[in-house]
């Protein structure tokens, strides 16, 4: 492969540094001085928009090996091929922190188990905070409090808040339950998370477009509902006292657990942020002392979080106390990486600096 040493190298390093809409562009617009066949280019532009995908946490694509069409990176060159997609391996392991897009598709998702999306969240979370991109940190932690009940309740349910099993389930649906009873006074969900309740029990059998809103608009009031079931209900319906004793109080104190980080002082930063309701960003100062003062405050619960060698120190751990099994950072993003560097650089002789 005819390059000079500089681009290539430059490419290299963008890739390591998940830059994928420059790489794309790049490549795209032939300015890379490399000797690429249309169908490298092609190739590698798929790979760049799973890449940014998998950065976005774009959980309706990931299940594509298609990532072009309406991919925020350039992808000109891969829908002019059209036939060139990425690897089916990295998509299979995306596929598992995707949300199926039809309610009667049964993939492995993350409907099926969260545990997947939450490695991947982390993975991201490090990759933002390398590239210092803090407003979209503070957005992929938000996005992590918000479904942490549904994470704890995965153990007991067998599922990740599935509404078609939701639906299947007596404890949600038989006499005995309160779930969605939009007028029982002895329920304690607020008016917005009763109508997600009741919605999650008919959501299974409504069109593609009805399932899609649930998704964007509801889900997340269904977890928020099953924390309030495990910390904050004093007449429990069936929804939990069917479950075993031993299973309530681990539902209680993971559940609890979850909302601590709803409310600890690195979530409660998107409200500082743009993608919260005001115009500042926090600095990475900012982020890394909210996040101490928010360990400082897991601690007094008795739960210490390890100095473990993650940018946000022991935040894996609190994510793996939450779902009562280990969960470390995935490494689909520096897989998907590695896969164009290994076009670019098949020799393996470009160095980088490591980033701080």
């Amino acid at each position: 492969m005819d390059t000079t040493p500089e681009v290539r190298e430059l490419l290299v390093v963008l890739t390591h540094r998940y830059a994928f809409r420059e790489v794309a562009y790049l490549l795209g617009v032939g300015a890379t001085g490399l000797a690429l066949r249309q169908r490298d280019v092609a190739r590698m532009q798929q790979l760049c928009a799973y890449g940014q995908r998998l950065m976005d946490l774009d959980g309706e694509d990931l299940a594509s090996r298609d990532a072009a069409p309406g991919a925020g990176t350039d992808h000109t060159i891969a829908t002019m091929v059209g036939d060139e997609l990425v690897p089916a391996h990295l998509v299979e392991r995306g596929r598992l922190s995707s949300m199926r897009q039809r309610p009667r598709e049964h993939p492995t998702d993350a409907l099926v188990s969260l545990r997947p999306a939450y490695r991947l969240l982390l993975e991201v979370i490090a990759a933002r905070w390398q590239r210092r991109e803090t407003a979209a940190l503070v957005a992929l932690a938000h996005i992590a409090s918000e479904y942490a009940p549904m994470l704890a309740w995965e153990r007991v349910l067998g599922h990740a808040g599935d509404p078609t099993r939701i639906a299947a389930d007596p404890a949600f649906t038989g006499s005995a339950s309160r779930w969605g009873h939009l007028d029982d006074r002895k329920c304690p969900h607020t008016k917005r998370d009763k109508a997600a309740a009741a919605r999650a029990l008919r959501v299974g059998k409504e069109p593609p477009e009805g399932w899609q809103s649930y998704l964007d608009r509801q889900h997340s009031a269904v977890s928020h509902a099953l924390a309030v079931c495990a910390t904050d209900c004093g007449h429990p319906c069936s929804v939990l006292a069917s479950r075993p004793v031993a299973d309530r109080v681990t539902l209680h104190d993971a559940c609890r657990l979850a909302v601590a980080y709803s409310q600890c002082a690195l979530v409660r930063l998107r409200h500082a942020a743009p993608v919260g309701h005001g115009f500042g960003v926090p600095s990475p100062h900012e982020v890394a002392e909210a996040w101490q003062r928010s360990r400082g405050g897991f601690a007094k619960r008795g739960v210490d979080l390890p100095d473990d060698g993650y940018p946000l120190p022991g935040l894996p751990s609190l994510f793996s106390a939450i779902a009562g099994v280990e969960l470390r950072p995935d490494t689909l993003l520096a897989d998907t990486a590695a896969e164009i560097n290994a076009q670019l650089d098949p020799a393996g002789d470009v160095r980088w600096p490591v980033a701080a």
